[in-house]
């Protein structure tokens, strides 16, 4: 089949890594997947002439209202996943709450990334029972070999109060606002260092030199950056909220805190703890192997493209 696929691709963000990694398992199947970007398109005119241009016989959405608005009223079908702000966020405000709820009438199936959010959802819109399917995201990391960690650190400086420990963050300017704020911040913070984004082998080498990666997102729906942290064998420390709670057992895992001084406690903890850091390397390790199989999101996401197979009046 021919397969529009809408997304959020703002580079180097984990919904454009997903987007990517599941065109790759649809494109190994044989399908032909048209992969675009749902902000260059503000109406379902608009897609439907792309429909037609491409000649696309079904659609899948990664966001279900930024992505599956525009998939509405076209007569083919399609399939959605859920990114997490769309279950978490955009579902407690009435009128995207709607639309979300008649593009999951007209869906064939929808994606949960974990239990969790398949109940949320189903709360939300419980027509939608039967269509939700649990899927987890698949992880394969690849570090750069010849990435050069002590250039990188050299260009980021060190702490000088205490050099040993330091704070890095990495990632794209999405929120204008926010970033001038955090800018302004880092300025005034010692031993903290503002990165801009980097290929993903890079950044894999990146994690793989470092001693914890922090997640303090206040909203997530699977973090692929926490998954590949276990999966390159690196402890994690994130905010507790339920979706990275999904992920992440506390003391097992990793390490969950609600606020910056439980962060600073847990961070120490884990630096003057050896066997506690060794534990949960090799517990994050095996939680991915087990249950973030790159194959398995593979061939789920090839099964339930076939539900698209045939017309709408099927």
């Amino acid at each position: 089949m021919r397969l529009l696929f809408l997304a959020v691709l703002r580079p180097h963000t984990g919904n454009a890594v997903t987007a990517q990694r599941v065109r790759a398992h649809l494109e190994a199947a044989g399908h032909v997947c048209v992969l675009k970007d749902a902000f260059d398109f503000e109406s379902r005119s608009e897609i439907a002439n792309l429909i037609l241009a491409e000649n696309c016989e079904a659609a899948l959405a990664l966001h279900l209202y930024r992505g599956g608005r525009l998939l509405q009223g076209h007569r083919i079908p399609f399939g959605v996943i859920f990114g997490g702000t769309d279950v978490n966020e955009d579902a407690n405000q009435a009128e995207k709450n709607t639309v979300m709820g008649r593009v999951l009438e007209e869906a064939r199936f929808a994606v949960a990334f974990t239990e969790s959010m398949k109940e949320m959802a189903q709360a939300q819109w419980p027509h939608a029972k039967g269509k939700v399917y649990v899927q987890s995201q698949g992880i394969a990391t690849t570090p750069n070999a010849a990435f050069n960690w002590n250039t990188f650190l050299q260009r980021s400086a060190w702490h000088q109060e205490e050099p040993n420990v330091h704070l890095v963050i990495v990632g794209p300017e999405v929120d204008p606002v926010f970033t001038r704020e955090v800018k302004a911040k880092v300025k005034r913070a010692a031993g903290v260092r503002l990165i801009g984004e980097m290929p993903q082998e890079d950044l894999h080498a990146v994690v793989k030199n470092c001693f914890a990666v922090v997640n303090s997102s206040v909203s997530e729906g699977m973090s692929a950056a926490i998954l590949e942290a276990m999966d390159l064998e690196v402890p994690v420390l994130a905010r507790n909220i339920p979706g990275n709670a999904a992920v992440v057992k506390h003391e097992v895992t990793g390490l969950l805190f609600s606020n910056p001084q439980e962060f600073v406690h847990l961070a120490k903890r884990l630096v003057s703890d050896p066997a506690l850091e060794k534990e949960i390397v090799v517990n994050g390790r095996e939680y991915v192997r087990m249950y973030h199989s790159w194959q398995v999101e593979r061939d789920t996401y090839q099964q339930l493209i076939r539900k698209l197979e045939g017309s709408t009046e099927d």
